[in-house]
């Protein structure tokens, strides 16, 4: 076992190198859905994450080369004056404030003024946000009144780190409500999981009359939502929200033995979770490494159990082992990753079994690559500890 752990590790730094030696701002490596088409790179959460673990890694090993990296990469949008290329707050994307926490790690490391002045025009994007009637953020301004899953992740870690560094602490009740609101609205009682939107409008063709729900749970919304669970509770250290702390926490072991009954023998979990029998239903890689990210996470911080060391570590070496692979070229590969999700738009997503099942399953792209580092940094952390 210790040879294949050794083995794993020297293939992941291997896969780092790779991906940093052909990426830079105008052209990262991991992102497909540039490479499928748009026009230029820009300002986005894909981005963030790759960024995130790889920032995460140097904080770990101390190896310069992940500092400089991170850093050229931010400074391709970050400009001197603090604006940063592609982004405008007018277009009100809860994706868009996720790359941000990035700028706050750079600017504690750096101290570079250009990552703060960038981080509060972020900041200021949260101040005119759209929101519901209740109060949370809309996930995007094209989607009025919709709260999704996976927009926890995007917005709110930022939110309470700046709160928590530079205001404070004066949103950090506001980020956790949203948070708290989420689990009395989008939570299944019967299962224990999280559906992937909710319209408070009740006006979208996916939105179920009476609820607001969408029909069905997504793997990897529920990746990011957990994970955001555990990088908002770490934040929440040594603040006067001690109260939304321990009710989060309680989501958070809650989601995680709800999740702990539908892990399949390899250690993976479906694309629609609680359909394992569903026809074209596939263990899907990027909520899987997700879901291990936020509780080795979580255990390593000691919001969860020890038990869960072991589960996230079946998930973790069952990607590994099933999933992440070399080309005839030697170069790292990682498959079974869903490509995109949403619900609505131009294209009619309307949240259905066949919905979630017909789009692509592609490889190497940062949805999957990211989340696995994130996991992998989490692997180091306790190796190290």
């Amino acid at each position: 076992m210790a040879g294949d752990r050794e083995h794993t590790e020297k293939l992941l730094n291997e896969y780092v190198d790779y991906l940093m030696a052909n990426s830079d701002a105008d052209h990262p490596a991991w992102n497909l859905e540039l490479m499928r088409g748009w026009k230029e790179n820009k300002w986005n959460y894909i981005d963030g994450c790759m960024i995130t673990g790889i920032l995460q890694l140097y904080d770990i090993t101390k190896e310069e080369k992940y500092l400089r990296f991170a850093d050229d990469f931010l400074s391709g949008f970050v400009k001197e004056d603090g604006s940063i290329r592609t982004y405008a707050v007018e277009e009100y994307s809860l994706d868009n404030i996720n790359p941000a926490r990035n700028l706050l790690t750079l600017y504690r490391l750096t101290g570079k003024e250009q990552y703060k002045k960038a981080a509060d025009l972020v900041r200021s994007q949260l101040d005119t946000m759209p929101r519901t009637p209740s109060g949370s953020f809309w996930h995007k301004k094209i989607y009025p009144d919709q709260v999704w899953l996976d927009g926890i992740y995007m917005a709110q870690p930022f939110y309470m780190e700046y709160e928590k560094t530079f205001r404070n602490g004066a949103g950090l009740k506001d980020a956790c409500d949203q948070i708290l609101r989420v689990r009395d609205r989008m939570k299944d009682p019967v299962t224990g999981l999280y559906y992937h939107g909710y319209d408070e409008s009740r006006k979208m063709y996916w939105a179920d009359p009476e609820t607001g729900l969408s029909p069905n749970f997504w793997l990897r919304a529920i990746g990011w939502f957990m994970l955001g669970l555990v990088d908002c509770i770490a934040v929440l250290q040594d603040t006067e929200q001690k109260s939304e702390r321990l009710q989060m926490m309680d989501v958070l072991k809650d989601l995680a033995a709800s999740l702990k009954k539908v892990q399949q023998d390899n250690g993976l979990y479906y694309q629609l979770p609680a359909l394992p029998e569903a026809r074209g239903n596939y263990l899907e890689t990027s909520g899987s490494a997700l879901i291990a990210a936020a509780e080795l996470k979580a255990v390593r911080l000691g919001i969860l159990d020890a038990e869960y060391q072991a589960t996230a570590e079946k998930t973790f070496y069952g990607i590994v082992d099933e999933r992440l692979s070399r080309n005839a070229d030697g170069t790292p590969r990682l498959t079974g990753i869903c490509l995109v999700s949403g619900l609505g738009g131009a294209t009619h997503r309307d949240g259905s079994v066949e919905y979630y099942l017909s789009e692509p399953v592609v490889e190497n792209d940062a949805k999957g690559v990211g989340p696995l580092l994130l996991a992998y940094t989490e692997m180091l952390q306790r190796k190290c500890n």
